[in-house]
């Protein structure tokens, strides 16, 4: 691995909806491999904006797994929900430069449309009562692209992604706007996650635009994602089982398998520690495969 010239800084930012599965493994993995060979730093973030999806008690069963699986972090782990002054001077400021506005049309007036095309940014209500959300608005004519290190050249344009909510009706912050003022605050220079949030980072790319032009915005490296058996994405909502901290090394090895490193067999009877140690030593991005998934192995238990 090559060695950079300004320091390296990642991050895993689970929310606490429940515990971690092995898809949460997978991605953890790789983006602490990631910053480790690079001598940099890995912060973790929990992002627990939205307390109707969040579990009681899954945010430090996060921080209690993560450490025994190893995968140690750097600096004070960061709340999201200690956050909101941070996320409203980000707000003000989209204001003030007429890039944010009300939207108050609802999801039956939307008709199931999933592209908003800025109908309040153009038509706005004359009167509602109505509590209203808050929008970024994309320049219209914008091309948002960026080459992302597993996936290549990736662009978007306005019609095919329209204008973000920032702030929901309900006063909670989005998590388009949250974890940009978060990653611009911490200056994460490389960003490895799912491929499920590829199409939220032309969105993220402009808000980068818009709240700090002179600061350049992360690399990106999106991973596959793991499918089960039933073509869903291993996620908390799909009901996928909590990885078990008492087969830690066996489930490292199992996501190092999934990320195509090289293993040894010997390595199945390593410490954590030791088992890190070697994946750091041997790690190879090139090595990781490309796509929008990867299926669950046949008989990969994960419990």
């Amino acid at each position: 691995m090559e060695p950079l010239s300004f320091p390296y800084r990642g991050r895993f930012a689970p929310t606490p909806s429940g515990p971690l599965h092995f898809g949460s493994l997978v991605t953890a993995l790789a983006s602490w491999l990631e910053a480790r060979t690079h001598q940099g730093q890995w912060q973790l973030r929990i992002e627990d904006i939205d307390p109707p999806r969040e579990m009681p008690g899954a945010a430090d069963q996060i921080l209690f797994t993560l450490e025994a699986f190893g995968l140690t972090w750097d600096g004070p782990v960061v709340y999201q929900s200690q956050r909101h002054e941070a996320y409203q001077h980000a707000l003000d400021q989209l204001r003030a430069q007429g890039r944010a506005y009300p939207c108050y049309c609802t999801r039956k007036q939307r008709q199931g449309q999933s592209i908003y095309l800025g109908h309040c940014r153009h038509q706005p209500p004359p009167h509602t009562h109505l509590a209203p959300a808050w929008r970024f608005a994309l320049e219209e004519n914008s091309l948002l692209c960026w080459e992302d290190q597993l996936q290549g050249h990736q662009a978007f344009n306005f019609l095919e992604i329209g204008d973000p909510i920032i702030r929901r009706r309900d006063g909670y912050w989005a998590y388009q706007l949250a974890v940009v003022v978060d990653d611009l605050e911490a200056g994460m220079t490389h960003l490895v996650r799912g491929y499920d949030l590829l199409d939220s980072t032309p969105w993220q790319l402009a808000l980068y635009q818009a709240l700090a032009p002179e600061q350049k915005p992360p690399t990106y490296l999106h991973l596959p994602l793991i499918i089960n058996a039933q073509g869903q994405k291993l996620s908390k909502q799909n009901h996928a089982p909590a990885i078990c901290a008492s087969r830690a090394s066996a489930h490292l090895i199992q996501a190092l398998e999934y990320l195509n490193q090289p293993i040894l067999a010997e390595w199945a009877s390593l410490s954590v520690e030791a088992l890190l140690s070697l994946a750091v030593q041997h790690w190879d991005r090139t090595r990781l495969p490309s796509g929008q998934h990867f299926s669950l192995l046949p008989g990969q238990h994960l419990e």
